[in-house]
């Protein structure tokens, strides 16, 4: 596994070269991919100048995020231009691509919104696997995200297990370690896994005093600073089992898009290098 830049995640605001340059500087492995501009980049030189743009930088390519809105009604044309992006994806080696699920709805019952998420994600995920593509999914763990919705919906990284094996093959789970804790996850659920069911993964952890049912979902702390999460466990045990993939840090802290983003980098990446280290990983 590797320490993967999400440049938004800590409040940057950047472009693709942008982001090679913050990691290449604070010493990141790889940076997930902004489909879209990379697309751009391609179609007017080539996928090979793009991919020269992350060898040059020694950074590897980490995820990108679904470019598809499948909440709602979408076209062939919408699949389309997905292929195409999974295409330059597959070029790149960034094969792992990534959306979340909301934990409720208050239109739909469950089973209704169980079908409505097959109805609507297995067509993407089929143009994916066309692709070399996975898709991973996120489940939403805080109890606080669904106390005051008409209809709960998957929460825990078994059910999302669930709804993945309904729709393909090539789909799995983001595992963030937030959603994790705040669904009562443990080390053993972990345990139960194989490695080929992570896609992606999350780090964070949790402000310190809080009950676990009363975790705001936005509310996050920088991997390993208050320890309320068990992240050593949580690294430790997924690269037992053979995970291989980005490792990505997505604390919401407000402070970081406040700095400059070198600074703000560097210092999340500082976390992300002592949670590493305390699990044994290296550097």
């Amino acid at each position: 596994m590797f320490r993967n830049l999400a440049p938004g995640a800590i409040g940057i605001r950047t472009d693709l070269r942008g982001a090679l340059a913050l990691a290449s500087e604070a010493g990141w492995q790889g940076i997930d991919v902004p489909i879209s501009e990379a697309a751009a980049i391609a179609a007017t030189t080539s996928a090979a100048d793009v991919a020269a743009l992350f060898t040059e930088s020694g950074i590897r390519p980490g995820g990108w995020g679904l470019s598809i809105d499948w909440r709602v009604p979408y076209d062939r044309a919408a699949l389309d231009t997905l292929a195409e992006h999974a295409a330059l994806a597959q070029q790149l080696g960034c094969t792992r691509v990534c959306t979340w699920l909301l934990p409720f709805s208050d239109e739909r019952p469950f089973r209704e919104n169980f079908a409505f998420h097959v109805q609507q994600l297995q067509p993407i995920a089929r143009t994916l696997e066309a692709h070399g593509c996975r898709l991973g999914l996120e489940f939403i763990g805080p109890r606080t995200m669904r106390e005051e919705h008409r209809y709960g919906f998957i929460y825990s990284m078994e059910g999302m297990l669930c709804l993945a094996d309904a729709i393909g093959s090539n789909v799995g789970l983001l595992l963030d370690c937030w959603h994790w804790y705040t669904s009562l996850g443990t080390i053993a659920d972990l345990r139960a896994l194989r490695a080929a069911d992570i896609v992606y993964v999350h780090v964070n952890d949790a402000p310190a005093g809080i009950a676990i049912e009363a975790q705001a979902d936005l509310v996050r702390c920088l991997p390993g600073t208050t320890g309320v999460i068990d992240l050593t466990g949580f690294l430790r045990t997924i690269a037992e089992l053979g995970y291989d993939g980005p490792v990505t840090p997505e604390p919401f802290e407000k402070r970081l898009g406040d700095l400059p983003p070198a600074q703000a980098s560097r210092e999340t990446h500082a976390t992300m290098l002592a949670a590493w280290r305390a699990a044994g990983l290296g550097t």
